[in-house]
């Protein structure tokens, strides 16, 4: 893991089409803006972990069948 120590309106690039820039600090609070390509999905920690944990349970209650047939369709 890299850590990196930045100031207010300080940024971090990451690859040439992502920016994260300190936006405010206040109180302990730390405000991020990022700038990523639209079609990049960016996720707070928690949010990331309720849909890993929805889409284990979604499979859970899916048949072999449905998920064989949904791929199939996916390959089209």
């Amino acid at each position: 893991m890299l850590v990196l120590s930045r100031k207010l309106e300080e940024e971090i690039y990451l690859g040439s089409d992502i920016s994260i820039k300190v936006v405010e600090i206040n109180k302990g609070v730390i405000k991020l803006g990022i700038e990523a390509p639209k079609n990049m999905q960016i996720l707070r920690g928690e949010l990331k972990k309720q849909v890993e944990d929805a889409n284990k349970i979604a499979t859970k209650n899916s048949s072999s069948k449905e998920i064989k047939d949904l791929s199939k369709l996916l390959k089209k």
